[in-house]
């Protein structure tokens, strides 16, 4: 699975881009701040409906524009797809060959793996971004995943709401939050025995190990495990609940550990923590690849900012062994150094032409 053509209009600085990729290695390079990052938010847009960069994806929209539209052409094998997004103040419409489709007829048509500084968060952030990252991730891979997703945040709104009006068809709702809960927990582990193992074997980029976990961890084939500690714990936490007016523990309470070695990232050099999210990008990959048989389009953006040439010439390689990968960087040099078939793009002022 690979994007053959990409169109965007009105992203932040971009006002009209149309280009088209190589099946491969695509690297974009040119100045700070002149859109290259801009048109991998671009495309991932038009993967998953919305930003990697910014929550409100609104907020993409380039300044004195109405709205703002992506647009590109993504071929599987011998198929061929055309896929829209557009978005605006208070509208946002997805399109599949021309014809509008809901949310969940659209995704999983075009599958994006994204290592960007914005994304530092996800080694360096709350456990809520790290919750984000593998729960995205495993929705992206598996669509009942998702709604499994949504159907425990409408349990767990719901439960909140009880314990907001003293109790009121509380055990109810208990029952229901330890059968939706129990279930994401057993698919969020199954996710992340699958990353981690990637982890283990995939690329080493500084040399160093990476390891990813998730408490409680309680093995496969053990959802049942997982009801009956959901169970003792939402018992535990009762009163407290009852005060604080709102459910304590839960899958949306959950930890999600990183490694470097054996140390928590938290305190990592920025060195470290790109490595590993870098890591965490191509592992990711490597998921995606095994459990669906199709490849995931790699955006990875200022590659060679902390790797050295030779380093991130070997790692281009081995992404584009895996499929298709969007590349930036603001040194045209090094897209020289490369040595390996590749198509180039200059970026400058918000406009993108082939190089």
């Amino acid at each position: 699975m690979w994007l053959a053509r990409v169109e965007l209009r009105d992203l932040r600085n971009l006002h009209a881009v149309d280009i088209e990729l190589g099946d491969g290695l695509n690297v974009l390079f040119g100045r700070n701040a002149q859109g290259k990052t801009s048109v991998l938010e671009g495309v991932g847009l038009l993967a998953r409906a919305r930003s990697f960069r910014t929550e409100d994806t609104r907020a993409a929209v380039r300044r004195g524009s109405p709205g703002l539209s992506a647009r590109g052409q993504v071929r599987d094998g011998d198929s061929s797809t055309r896929l829209a997004v557009s978005l605006g103040p208070d509208h946002r419409k997805l399109s599949v060959d021309g014809s509008d489709v809901p949310p969940g007829r659209y995704h999983g048509r075009l599958e994006v793996a994204v290592y960007s500084t914005d994304r530092l968060r996800v080694v360096r952030g709350t456990q809520r971004d790290r919750r984000s990252f593998v729960d995205r991730s495993a929705g992206a891979l598996w669509p009942p995943y998702r709604r499994l997703m949504r159907q425990y945040e409408r349990v767990l709104r719901q439960r909140n709401a009880a314990l907001e009006q003293g109790g009121r068809d509380l055990g109810a709702w208990t029952e229901r939050l330890v059968e939706s809960g129990a279930a994401l927990r057993q698919r969020r582990s199954d996710y992340v025995r699958h990353l981690d193992r990637h982890l283990a074997a995939g690329i080493r980029i500084a040399e160093e190990s990476y390891s990813v976990a998730v408490d409680p961890e309680l093995g496969p084939e053990a959802e049942a495990a997982h009801r009956e500690r959901l169970v003792q714990d939402l018992a535990s936490r009762a009163t407290a609940e009852r005060h604080a007016r709102r459910t304590l523990c839960g899958p949306h309470r959950d930890e999600v550990s990183f490694r470097i070695g054996t140390e928590d990232p938290s305190a990592a050099s920025s060195g470290q923590a790109r490595s590993l999210l870098l890591a965490l990008t191509l592992a990711s990959l490597d998921v995606y690849r095994e459990e669906t048989g199709r490849s995931a389009v790699a955006l990875l953006d200022d590659l060679d900012s902390e790797l050295d040439p030779s380093r991130v010439a070997a790692l281009c390689a081995g992404v584009t062994r895996r499929g298709q990968a969007l590349v930036t960087t603001a040194h045209q040099g090094w897209v020289e150094s490369l040595g390996q078939p590749l198509k180039a793009f200059r970026v400058e002022a918000g406009r993108v032409e082939a190089a």
